[in-house]
């Protein structure tokens, strides 16, 4: 997270019948648990959906096809403290290769805590808890 400055993210909303692929993450601070869409950080120069699909790549070495922008959304948060601010362009999309759908959960390859992004049911539990605020709208 970039103090003090707005960061551009792609981000993506994939389903599996009424499940949702997220990553779990934890906000110490709060003591809150929370999931987030797969997908990162625009590069200076790059647009949003070709951001995501290097991001897809980089993280879970698949790819995606059907993509559709669907929301843009401004998130403006507090995680662990500190004060965040996002413009997120949020896509749906689908798996090219249909076999994926039968994981169960994905490593981030990318990641150097060993985040795994998982299938998590569409229910209101969850949905509250699905970041950044407001993409809950899509589910």
């Amino acid at each position: 997270m970039l103090i003090g400055q707005i960061r551009a993210l792609a981000l993506v909303v994939i389903k599996k019948d009424n499940k949702v692929l997220v990553c779990p993450g934890f906000d110490k601070i709060k003591n809150q648990d929370f999931f987030r869409l797969i997908g990162g950080g625009i590069d200076f120069g790059e647009n949003s959906l070709n951001a995501l699909k290097r991001e897809i790549k980089e993280e879970l070495d698949v790819e995606l096809v059907n993509y559709k922008l669907v929301k843009v959304l401004e998130n403006i948060f507090i995680y662990d403290g500190n004060n965040g601010h996002e413009i997120c362009f949020v896509y749906e999309a689908d798996f090219k290769d249909a076999s994926n759908y039968e994981k169960q959960s994905f490593p981030i390859l990318d990641s150097s805590n060993g985040m795994t992004a998982v299938w998590v049911e569409l229910n209101k539990e969850n949905i509250e808890k699905i970041k950044p605020k407001g993409a809950n709208l899509l589910l």
